[in-house]
């Protein structure tokens, strides 16, 4: 899931930064037009991932999310 959804009103979010995909994407790009064979480069698993909490639509549906989960939120959206 990403954060887009929870911009858009979705409650929250746990995974994997698109950012981060598409920064990946680009260096793997760069390698092949560099020559690199495509079958020659590693599989990677992106490492950074991002947790994202929505509150508004926390409140709109009644939740009260946990200060814990607040404060080990990447982004709290008000």
């Amino acid at each position: 899931m990403y954060r887009e959804f929870v911009a858009a009103g979705g409650l929250m979010s746990y995974g994997n930064s698109v950012t981060e995909a598409y920064r990946h994407a680009g260096l793997y790009i760069g390698r092949i037009l560099k020559g690199t064979k495509p079958r020659d480069l590693p599989v990677e698993r992106l490492a950074k991932f991002e947790f994202v909490i929505n509150v508004k639509t926390a409140k709109s549906l009644g939740i009260t999310v946990p200060q814990g989960l607040l404060n080990a939120a990447d982004e709290v959206i008000e």
